[in-house]
């Protein structure tokens, strides 16, 4: 049984499925198999991970009741799309008439900065909320340029905050005791989680009912997806049992390379429905609207980008129902 908004995996990947992709002569077996079945589907478009296109259509209007869904944006390896896809996911997701909350919990505050926000200069952030428990939840939280998403910013103050929980009781449910209180007044729930897994990861994994893996279509993020799914069951069992993985999303993907197609078709040969049709390819356009300070659906509203995160945002809201 699955949780809503997650999808079967084609695969098991318990044992570390992804650990032979060491052998070149396998991706590239996977990758051949998957491109020469293209052309068994006549006369069907067939998208970057080699399989249909599914037509998702405009999401309904949502009626705003019951609990937010907490996604955990997650991949210990850094570079690879996390804090975009945040910002511009949950910028999606408002544009459809839903209530986005972003909670930055990386200290280098790049959610933050993203969207504009001299985080350097802030008295209160994520970090006030994980450590003493004295500070509101109101007191941090923070409209967006964006109608409908708002923020919980992050600086580096929050690095300290591993060392300061490392002897509270109960110390992986922090960030879900301080998300409490809002839970009630948003759709969705982003958290862009830093490039590790410590223990602010885990208080993700813990209070998140399902994770979105953002993975650069690159060798490393290929390997480096075991261990992660290793510790997404490890907090399922002994943490949060609703956790669920909600799907895996290719970003920084360039068609007219080899790699790029080998590293796509091993990944939807492991985790199946688990990717998301949506791929998020290459494009200056990303950067250019990061140091703008806006997410890409306003910045540059019809870019490749933007509507790309559209198309997720609709795949998302699909799956979860919501």
């Amino acid at each position: 049984m699955t949780t809503a908004g997650a999808a079967e995996p084609h695969k098991s990947a318990a044992a570390d499925p992804l650990s032979y992709t060491t052998s070149g002569q396998r991706i590239e077996h996977a990758a051949q198999t998957l491109w020469e079945a293209k052309d068994i589907v006549a006369g069907t478009d067939v998208g970057p991970t080699g399989r249909p296109l599914r037509d998702i259509p405009d999401p309904l209007p949502v009626s705003h009741d019951g609990d937010a869904l907490i996604v955990a944006m997650c991949n210990q390896k850094g570079g690879v799309g996390k804090t975009t896809s945040t910002i511009n996911l949950g910028a999606a997701l408002a544009e459809y008439g839903r209530r986005v909350l972003l909670v930055d919990l990386d200290p280098q505050g790049a959610l933050s900065a993203g969207l504009g926000v001299a985080h350097h200069d802030l008295d209160q952030t994520v970090h006030n909320l994980l450590v003493g428990g004295r500070t509101s939840v109101d007191d941090v939280l923070m409209n967006t340029k964006v109608d409908g998403m708002d923020l919980l910013p992050s600086n580096i103050d929050l690095s300290a905050a591993e060392i300061q929980l490392v002897n509270e009781v109960g110390r992986e449910q922090t960030l879900g005791r301080a998300l409490a209180p809002l839970k009630d007044r948003y759709d969705y729930i982003l958290i862009d989680c830093q490039p590790s897994l410590g223990l602010l990861t885990v208080n993700a994994l813990a209070c998140a009912d399902g994770v979105v893996i953002p993975m650069e279509c690159e060798y490393f993020s290929l390997r480096g997806l075991a261990l992660l799914t290793d510790t997404v069951d490890k907090v399922r069992d002994r943490l949060n049992q609703r956790l669920s993985l909600y799907g895996i999303v290719v970003t920084m993907f360039d068609a007219r390379l080899l790699h790029s197609r080998q590293v796509m078709a091993r990944v939807v040969e492991v985790f199946g429905d688990l990717v998301y049709d949506t791929v998020i390819n290459r494009t200056v356009r990303f950067p250019d609207a990061s140091v703008a300070g806006e997410p890409i659906t306003t910045w540059a509203p019809k870019s490749g980008g933007a509507v790309a995160y559209r198309a997720m945002a609709r795949e998302v809201i699909h799956r979860s129902g919501r």
